[in-house]
């Protein structure tokens, strides 16, 4: 008896929702997309929910869960923390960074790693299509651990027996992995793997959406041996890349 109650209960408080203001207002959806660029690849799936302003639901703010993985080929990261960049170098249009005595170099052959962040999204409905922007806030990273060649005019590092070492010839071949965590703490403050996106989308019918986008990705790289001279472990790779999605709507 106590499961049937249970069950109508459930069912009750489901349909109810159902018919509620609120559910009337939520949208929800899946994004399957892939960023590229020559020598960049960013595959991913997101999932977002919305809650729509307003009578017209022109106006929606809400949050994401992104799932994505990232291949790059023959690429430079370049001396993350804001502390030895900010106000004495920055990065170009392209990523590209303007380089001082504090800026250190890792040259990876190749890179990979999966991600999943949770993100906010706003977007405008005009008319049949929609235009927003999203932003990853927090999130995990992982991923097999490269070989990169650290370019460095006068960094150092402890050696196994203790003593302190340049990175220069056999040394300049150090291991890394992806840094682990994600956190927006805005430019250079930004630690870990983090997507920018701003995007149009289109409805083809009520099953399937087209989403066109720009969008900016930031991934990061911490080597086993630390800078004893900055006090540094921690490499940003920055690109900008053009991202194509179908989008599936749960429900809107």
């Amino acid at each position: 008896m106590t499961k049937y109650i249970a069950a109508l209960i459930t069912f009750v408080s489901l349909h109810s929702f159902g018919q509620s203001p609120v559910s009337a207002r939520l949208s929800s959806g899946v994004d399957l997309g892939m960023a590229y660029t020559t020598n960049n690849y960013n595959p991913s799936i997101t999932y977002y929910q919305l809650i729509n302003t307003g009578e017209q639901k022109i106006l929606s703010l809400g949050w994401t869960v992104r799932l994505g993985a990232f291949y790059g080929d023959n690429l430079n990261y370049y001396t993350a923390p804001a502390r030895l960049s900010r106000g004495k170098t920055g990065f170009g249009a392209l990523g590209a960074p303007l380089i001082t005595n504090n800026i250190d170099t890792v040259r990876y052959d190749y890179v990979s790693m999966t991600s999943v962040s949770f993100g906010v999204r706003a977007q405008l409905k005009l008319g049949r299509i929609e235009v927003g922007a999203s932003a990853d806030l927090l999130g995990l990273t992982l991923g097999k651990s490269r070989t990169g060649r650290y370019k460095s005019s006068n960094g150092m590092f402890i050696n196994t027996d203790s003593t302190s070492a340049y990175f220069q010839g056999p040394a300049t071949f150090q291991q890394s992995h992806p840094s682990y965590f994600n956190v927006r703490l805005l430019g250079d403050n930004d630690i870990g793997t983090l997507s920018t996106e701003v995007y149009a989308r289109v409805y083809l019918n009520q099953r399937i959406g087209v989403k066109l986008a720009y969008q900016w990705l930031t991934t990061e790289t911490t080597v086993n041996n630390r800078d004893i001279v900055a006090d540094n472990n921690r490499f940003r790779n920055r690109v900008g890349m053009p991202y194509v999605a179908l989008t599936i709507p749960v429900f809107q």
